[in-house]
C-alpha cells in the first residue's frame, strides 16, 4: 500500500497533533515541549536524562496532554497509537557533555536517528531532525552555506559529535528516498534560559563564572567568532521548518557575529562583574568562526531572528542568577 503523504497543508497550528519529543527534557527541547502543550498537543516526551533535567519539564508533568517516558535512544522505541510528528533533539550538544562518552554520542546520532526515523516511517509521522552547525567542522569560509560541505576532522575530540551528526543526515537522506517525510535543521550556537550551569559552552561558561565572581575563561586569544541564537527565535525557526515544505538541511542562527571576547566583555558590563579575563589553549578543532547564512531560511520559512545579544543575554543572565541563588540555598539547607 502506498504510504500516505501529509503536505504542508494538512498540518496547521489549529489542528491537535501527537508529538513524539526525543530529547525533550533538554534545553531545547523543555522550550518546544512548553509551546506544543500550550497550542493543545499531546506531547510525548523521551529522554534518558543524560543532559537533559526533569527541571525543565516539571511545569508540564501535571498536564493531561504531557507524557514522560525515560528511555535512550539507542535502543529501538515503541509507541501506542498513532504519532503525527517526531522531533529529534536526543543528543548531548556541549562539548564537554558529548565527550564524556564519545561512543555513546556517535551512536546517539546514528543509531538513535535510525531508530526514530524507523518509528516515523512506521507511523507515516514527519521528522525534524536538529542537526548542527558542526557539521561544517572548522569552516575555511567566512559565512557557511547549505551547500558547503565543511573542513572536518574524523580523527579527533570532537569527531563523534561532528561525524555523528554528518552520518545522521545520511541516514536521513536514505530515508527520505525510501519516502520518509524528514526536516533537517542545521543549528547554530543558541542561547538562553534553561541553559544548564554545566553545560559547558561559552555563553553559560562565561555567564556563571561572572556570576560567581570567579575569573572568566577564553581560549585561544579570544578572537574566535561565533553567532548566538537566543531560544524563542530558535524555536520559532523550528516549528516553521516542520510545517514547511522544504527539502534538505536549512541553517538555523543568527547571522550577527561577534568574538568571543566581545560576548565577554558584554557579559561582564551586564552582570556587574569586575572579574579578570583568563586565557587558556584553544582545544584542538575548535572553529576558529561560526557565521550562518539564512538566505534560505527566509526564503523558504519567512523566517529570520528578532532577539538581539544583549536582549537575549540579560534574560538568560537572569536565569542563572535564579539556578546559582537556588543552588547556594539548597546547600545552605544542607549545611
Amino acid at each position: 500500500m502506498p504510504r500516505k503523504t501529509t503536505t504542508t497543508s494538512e498540518i496547521k497550528p489549529s489542528q491537535s497533533r501527537r508529538i513524539l519529543l526525543a530529547g525533550g527534557a533538554g534545553f531545547l527541547g523543555s522550550h518546544l515541549a512548553e509551546r506544543f502543550v500550550r497550542e493543545g498537543h499531546e506531547v510525548i516526551c523521551v529522554d534518558n536524562l543524560q543532559t537533559g533535567r526533569l527541571g525543565n519539564i516539571a511545569p508540564l508533568m501535571s498536564e493531561p496532554r504531557f507524557s514522560f517516558l525515560r528511555h535512550d535512544v539507542t535502543q529501538p522505541l515503541a509507541v501506542d497509537g498513532p504519532i503525527d510528528e517526531v522531533w529529534n533533539l536526543a543528543c548531548p550538544a556541549s562539548p564537554p557533555l558529548y565527550q564524556r562518552d564519545p561512543l555513546h554520542t556517535f551512536r546517539t546520532c546514528v543509531l538513535g536517528t535510525s531508530h526514530l526515523v524507523e518509528l516515523a516511517r512506521e507511523k507515516s509521522a514527519r521528522l525534524l531532525q536538529a542537526s548542527t552547525s558542526e557539521v561544517y567542522g572548522d569552516p575555511e569560509v567566512p559565512v557557511q552555506d547549505e551547500s558547503y560541505r565543511g573542513a572536518v576532522n574524523t580523527w579527533g575530540p570532537r569527531a563523534c559529535y561532528d561525524e555523528g551528526k554528518r552520518a545522521a543526515e545520511t541516514v536521513l537522506y536514505e530515508y527520505e528516498r525510501l519516502g520518509v517525510e524528514v526536516r533537517v535543521a542545521r543549528i547554530f550556537n543558541t542561547y538562553g534560559p534553561r541553559m544548564s550551569p554545566e553545560d559547558g559552552r561559552v555563553v553559560s561558561n562565561l555567564i556563571c563564572q561572572a556570576l560567581s565572581g570567579e575569573v572568566m575563561t577564553l581560549y585561544g586569544d579570544g578572537s574566535q567568532t561565533r553567532s548566538f541564537c537566543y531560544v524563542d527565535d530558535l524555536v520559532e525557526g523550528l516549528v516553521r521548518l516542520m510545517a514547511s515544505d522544504a527539502r534538505g538541511p536549512v541553517n538555523l542562527g543568527n547571522p550577527g557575529e561577534f568574538a568571543v571576547k566581545e560576548l565577554a566583555m558584554m557579559v561582564r558590563e551586564l552582570t556587574g562583574a569586575t572579574a579578570d579575563l583568563v586565557f587558556r589553549p584553544l582545544p584542538q578543532d575548535d572553529p576558529r568562526q561560526r557565521r550562518p547564512d539564512i538566505r534560505r531560511a527566509g526564503e523558504l520559512l519567512g523566517w529570520e531572528p528578532k532577539i538581539a545579544l544583549r536582549e537575549g543575554l540579560m534574560s538568560t543572565i537572569a536565569h542563572f542568577r535564579e539556578e546559582i541563588a537556588g543552588s547556594e540555598r539548597k546547600g545552605a539547607k544542607l549545611a
